[in-house]
């Protein structure tokens, strides 16, 4: 392993602290609550492993307690994975030049923590792509095993109240919103998403209201920093 790989495989640790500390709790909080659905240890692994989403995996769990019907509840995960989407038409033109496997290995991985830090480095235009897939490998690798903790520590923790662990998610876009939030257009938009996501969900928009104030938002920045670098070139011109 060269020197350079050895730097981009701790900057991407690194960098997955602020993912790591909320993906314990989290992934323990799941696998706790999925046991005590009448999930079997295996799949609530295989969940983990598969869907790597926690609103999604927690929800599913809701519907498979109430005996919905599998086609319902996987509509349903998927409506609420759309946003995944934006996601990839976002990253792809940053992976010109990557090996299909490269790409396949690095998007599977991509939740909204991971690419909150993606997105840092596609702003700067300094995504390595050692260190973008370590990111993503070791996020989840710590959800898996934030679940297996849950899984081997649920029995004798069943009387716990996990659902206060919420705080831990909520925490951890926080503390990577602060650290994407360097300019007063960015604070603009982060506060006007968060508003419109509440009004949405308020006026019974459910799972869409993030889809709805993630595409409304990210258009309105983009032409903003569009308007701004035209209105840049045509005072340098003059």
């Amino acid at each position: 392993m060269s020197k350079r790989q050895a730097d981009s495989l701790k900057a991407g640790f690194l960098q997955s602290t602020p993912i790591i500390l909320g993906y314990i709790p989290v992934g323990i909080a799941f696998g706790v609550l999925s046991l005590n659905s009448g999930i079997s240890p295996l799949n609530t692994l295989l969940m983990s492993a598969m869907v790597l989403g926690a609103a999604s995996q927690l929800i599913a769990i809701q519907l498979l307690v109430l005996d919905i019907s599998p086609i319902v509840i996987i509509a349903t995960v998927f409506a609420i994975n759309l946003r995944h989407m934006l996601f990839s038409s976002a990253i792809g033109p940053h992976l010109k030049g990557w090996r299909w496997y490269e790409i396949a290995f690095f998007t599977y991985g991509i939740t909204d923590e991971s690419f909150a830090i993606h997105a840092g480095k596609f702003e700067e235009k300094s995504l390595d792509k050692t260190e973008a897939i370590t990111i993503n490998a070791i996020t989840h690798g710590v959800w898996i095993l934030g679940t297996y903790l849950g899984i081997v520590i649920g029995p004798s923790l069943q009387k716990m109240n996990f659902l206060a662990l919420d705080y831990a998610l909520v925490a951890m876009f926080i503390a990577l919103l602060a650290i994407l939030t360097k300019t007063w257009l960015s604070m603009f938009i982060a506060l006007l998403a968060g508003t419109i996501a509440t009004l949405a969900l308020l006026n019974g928009i459910n799972h869409w209201n993030i889809i709805l104030a993630t595409v409304i938002c990210s258009t309105l920045g983009l032409a903003i920093e569009l308007w701004n670098k035209n209105k840049s070139s045509r005072s340098l011109s003059e």
